[in-house]
């Protein structure tokens, strides 16, 4: 009998990329990642390449919470970029220590109880260092639409793995790249799905920005000002959950599946259980954006206060004015951005671009410089790329 073939990747990037599919349930599948980011990471590098608009050797600069900073520092070390991550207050040591040990310099933000303030801080700082190098390339995995394209694999994967007929996508509206481009490429592949959007309370993104949850920073979800790459009319409905009850879903993933995953799984994976019981004649595929290493202290060690989640039901509301916490859900129907939540073409969300052009040609003098030269001009080009990064190493 013939042995199934079992590849050897060339880079970790390929082991890490597919996700393993579980079953949860009769109608729910979770698609677990380790790092779901590195299709977003990938498939953005490669087409910037592609398209000449990201030389090889150049700076790859980008604002995370994490997970994108992991990913993207791994697409530069597979293709030989230099990367800079401008870390959120919540990015841990573990986290910090990869991504120097991979070459990236690590800008970190203060500590901060507020989502908002994190986030204006992190895109300031960014502005910032284009300003001073404008031969970086802001990567903006919240506006610039190429993270969509290596969604289109994983699409591809889930069709091969699921059963045909209506399908709905569960999974948390971080940039919008992970639920808009599977459900995008899954449609125009002809499948019947519908999108579940997960927020937190206190994201602008589907206007619950009046509302705090000061513990909701963790759960790497939901937004503080307007992301481009939500495309609002993918959405069919849209569950706001408190960080207690994601807190309750994530616990309840690894006590009854025994799958160790991030809050917005477990904000996902509530979600849902609720609505496969409403909905049971369709696939749920529930998104599992990573595991739950950096939740251990604030989730997982305060398991025993976690809720039932078996008495855990949301308010139905029918527009935003009804919204409350804990839990709500509402049917979207593909409505546009409300008025917070949407980007103006030339508005402060992406006026990046101005800086980002701003001295291109003197930008693409020194980055070829770096990659062409050698001897003094090679040096000088990489004693300059130092003073953006005083609290790490030089860019490798």
């Amino acid at each position: 009998m013939a042995q199934p073939s079992i590849p050897v990747h060339e880079h970790i990037t390929d082991a890490l990329k597919d996700p393993d599919f579980v079953r949860l349930s009769g109608p729910v599948v979770l698609a677990r990642f380790e790092t779901m980011k590195v299709y977003a990471a990938l498939g953005a590098v490669r087409s910037l390449l592609d398209t000449g608009r990201v030389l090889p050797g150049q700076t790859l600069v980008d604002s995370s919470s994490g997970i994108y900073a992991l990913a993207l520092a791994m697409a530069c070390h597979r293709y030989g970029l230099n990367c800079h991550i401008v870390a959120s207050t919540t990015v841990d040591a573990t986290m910090r220590a990869q991504l120097e040990v991979l070459g990236a310099t690590v800008d970190q933000m203060p500590p901060s109880s507020s989502l908002l303030l994190d986030q204006e801080r992190r895109v300031r700082h960014v502005r910032a260092l284009l300003e001073e190098r404008p031969d970086f390339h802001w990567m903006r995995q919240y506006h610039d639409a190429v993270h969509y394209a290596g969604y289109r694999e994983f699409a591809a994967l889930a069709e091969a793995a699921l059963p045909p007929g209506p399908l709905t996508v569960v999974g948390a509206v971080g940039t919008g790249a992970s639920t808009g481009g599977l459900t995008e490429a899954l449609r125009a592949a002809g499948r019947e799905v519908r999108l579940v959007g997960v927020q937190p309370f206190g994201s602008v993104t589907f206007g619950s920005e009046g509302y705090n949850d000061p513990e909701a920073i963790i759960a790497g979800i939901g937004s503080s000002i307007p992301f481009g790459n939500v495309r609002h009319e993918l959405y069919d409905t849209v569950h706001w959950l408190d960080f207690r009850h994601a807190m309750a879903g994530a616990v309840d993933l690894l006590r009854r599946h025994a799958v160790f995953a991030g809050l917005s799984t477990g904000a996902a994976h509530l979600v849902a259980r609720w609505e496969a019981e409403r909905h049971p004649d369709a696939v749920h595929l529930v998104l599992g954006a990573d595991t739950g290493h950096r939740y251990a202290e604030r989730v997982f060690a305060r398991h025993t206060e976690a809720l039932d989640p078996d008495l855990l039901r949301p308010e139905r509301i029918g527009e935003l004015a009804e919204l409350r916490p804990p839990w709500a859900v509402m049917e979207w129907a593909g409505r546009s951005a409300p008025p917070n939540a949407r980007v103006e073409p030339g508005g402060r969300a992406e006026s990046g671009g101005r800086a980002e052009s701003a001295g291109r040609a003197d930008a693409v003098a020194r980055v070829e410089a770096v990659v062409h030269a050698g001897g003094a001009a090679r040096a000088a080009a990489a004693d300059a790329s130092a003073e953006i990064a005083p609290t790490a190493g030089r860019p490798r």
